[in-house]
């Protein structure tokens, strides 16, 4: 397909948003009748991430991801059939050894199609290279400490590229680039630069563009996923959610929808919730352009059709996120389980025991030791189960022997006759032993150039450049106090009632960092909304969960949306977090389930 002599937008169609997602995606987008010019999909995440590098440096395993492959071979056939384009993010720290598994499956089925991988992201040796120049350089981005401090020796980094390496490789003749690790919502950029033929200074479309590819990264998310109003979602149709297509202008505009006849719902406020999940902002960066998101909108347009508008452009910054990796250690855990009555000083008497016999000095010569309570207990439950809750000890070291059975299981249960009434341990205890976990340190580099490598042999391999148009940012983004507050009691009585029932809400994650969105229904309950939720507001919600750190507070007036930042919130990401909520979601689902004055006008609407 000649990119230049497209006047339609393009159709582009997510279909995975991670390693968990279903295997037989792309072989159904492939088959179907809808017209769709581009497929993209996203097998990475920092938390396979890490766990292939750290294989990798073992010489153990593979270092792409496995399951791109499973789902990619029954679809090739349609794919070349139909003559679609795809670009994924799936080949982790081994892109080449993905993009030749891949070549292998297309000649051993006969197809003709061609194959690119881009490789730049793999930088550890320019990472050595920049702290033997200047030790104190490299910075992590959430909490500013020092590579040169970090405790850890890293065994891989890798960065994320932008979108036009893929732009570069489908305008070449590529029908399938394999990437290791662009930005989630960098192959929209570069499929949508393919085929309207941008330049690298056309940044309101960029802008668009990557906007786009946030919406729909996270696949089934705007289309039903993870939807805090799922309960009015058409239950027939909650097994078959249809897979987000981001219809993309040459002059940006972007609507969303997803194909006829399938499950779930491209509404406002799916749109509405993608968009605030895991920004860190008013200004959302990627290595080809500045989005300005503060005043975008989002509006229904037909059904399943909405529209984004309002992103405005500027250059990029010069430099990109870079993950390094390193290994960090061992994590042990037992849990049991308590019921009824009195559960906060059974609590007491067991971690006073476990302390006890852990030996008085054992916890605190381990990284990390803590006994948790999940869940709570009500009186007067309608079940046992309805009150019962798990307590977990958790433990993590550098050194395997400290959680060895003798060290660890032994001093948890030899107790267990002596504590709490009903005292009861789960009895699978595979949890008990020792397993490696890996230590994440996100910081920013140069961007790097890009190489793009092609099966055909007549394609000489293509380089793309860093853009030389970039412009810099402050380390974080202006936080903003509520916008011409209006005082509560002006919105008449209110009940003291549940904030989820009236406020939608999508929280995520960033390496440590954790952000919260909050949005209204409608208009009218905007000034509500932006007058209650203050830093402090939100300080009080979050209750035991407050820490001291710190929290930047951002509006999206034409979204009725509050925006929250908490910075440092899980304990070091992903791959060492010891808390269940690994992913930062959980926050938002927290926060609405406390109680906050409603005002009885917003509740005569009806609730969410």
């Amino acid at each position: 397909m000649a990119s230049s002599n497209h006047k339609r937008p393009i159709r582009i169609m997510n279909i995975s948003g991670s390693p968990c997602d279903k295997r037989d995606a792309i072989a159904n987008a492939a088959s179907m009748s809808e017209q769709i010019d581009v497929l993209v999909g996203d097998w990475m995440s920092e938390l396979n991430m890490p766990t292939r590098a750290i294989d990798a440096s073992k010489g153990i395993g593979i270092g792409y991801e496995p399951s791109f492959l499973e789902a990619l071979d029954p679809a090739l056939e349609d794919i070349a059939r139909k003559g679609l384009k795809l670009a994924c993010n799936a080949g982790c720290v081994a892109t080449r050894d993905l993009y030749e598994e891949v070549v292998k499956m297309v000649e051993g089925k006969g197809l003709d199609l061609v194959v690119a991988w881009v490789e730049g992201d793999v930088v550890l040796d320019q990472i050595g290279e920049g702290l033997r120049a200047n030790p104190t350089g490299y910075r992590h981005v959430s909490t500013g400490q020092s590579l040169a401090e970090w405790k850890y020796e890293p065994v891989f980094a890798q960065c994320y590229l932008g979108g036009m390496g893929i732009a570069a490789a489908f305008k070449a003749g590529a029908d399938i680039v394999i990437c290791g690790r662009v930005a989630d919502a960098s192959p929209i950029i570069g499929a949508a630069a393919w085929w309207h033929d941008w330049s690298r200074a056309d940044y309101d479309q960029l802008a668009q563009a990557l906007m786009a590819g946030h919406l729909s990264e996270c696949y089934v998310y705007v289309t039903g996923g993870n939807f805090s109003g799922f309960k009015s979602l058409d239950w027939e149709g909650i097994n078959d959610f249809g897979y987000p297509i981001a219809e993309i202008s040459s002059d940006g505009d972007v609507v969303i929808t997803k194909p006829e006849g399938t499950g779930g719902l491209v509404s406002v406020e799916t749109c509405k919730e993608q968009f605030l999940y895991e920004i860190q902002g008013t200004y959302y960066l990627n290595c080809d352009v500045t989005a300005i998101i503060d005043q975008a909108a989002i509006t229904r347009v037909g059904e399943n059709r909405v529209r984004l508008s309002g992103v405005v452009g500027k250059p990029p910054p010069s430099t990109t996120k870079c993950g390094l990796t390193a290994f960090g250690g061992y994590q042990a855990e037992v849990h049991w389980a308590m019921v009824g009555l009195d559960i906060e000083e059974k609590v007491r008497l067991l971690e006073a025991q476990l302390r006890h016999g852990f030996g008085k000095a054992r916890p605190d010569r381990l990284d990390y030791w803590n006994v948790t309570v999940y869940g709570s207990a009500p009186e007067n439950s309608r079940s046992q189960n309805a009150c019962t809750v798990d307590v977990r000890l958790i433990a993590q070291s550098r050194n395997a022997d400290d959680l060895s059975e003798s060290n660890f299981l032994r001093p948890a249960l030899d107790m267990n006759m002596h504590t709490y009434p009903a005292a009861t341990f789960h009895t699978d205890l595979r949890t008990a032993s020792p397993k490696a976990f890996t230590e994440y340190f996100p910081t920013l580099i140069p961007q790097p150039t890009q190489t793009i490598h092609f099966s055909k042999s007549a394609i000489e391999p293509i380089t793309v450049a860093p853009p030389e148009c970039t412009i810099s940012h402050p380390p974080s983004q202006t936080s903003k106090p509520p916008t011409n507050p209006v005082p509560l009691n002006s919105f008449g009585p209110t009940t003291k009632t549940l904030l989820g029932r009236v406020v939608y809400a999508r929280a995520g994650d960033k390496g440590s960092n954790c952000n919260v969105g909050f949005f209204a229904r409608d208009e009218s309950e905007w000034p509500w909304l932006r007058s209650l939720l203050s830093s402090s507001k939100l300080v009080e919600l979050m209750g035991d969960d407050y820490h001291g750190q710190k929290i930047d507070r951002m509006e999206f007036p034409n979204l009725w949306a509050v925006h929250f930042l908490l910075h440092d919130h899980l304990d070091r990401g992903v791959t060492a977090n010891a808390t269940y909520d690994v992913l930062g979601k959980f926050i938002a689902e927290y926060l609405k389930a406390k109680h906050v004055d409603v005002p009885d006008l917003l509740l005569a609407k009806g609730t969410i």
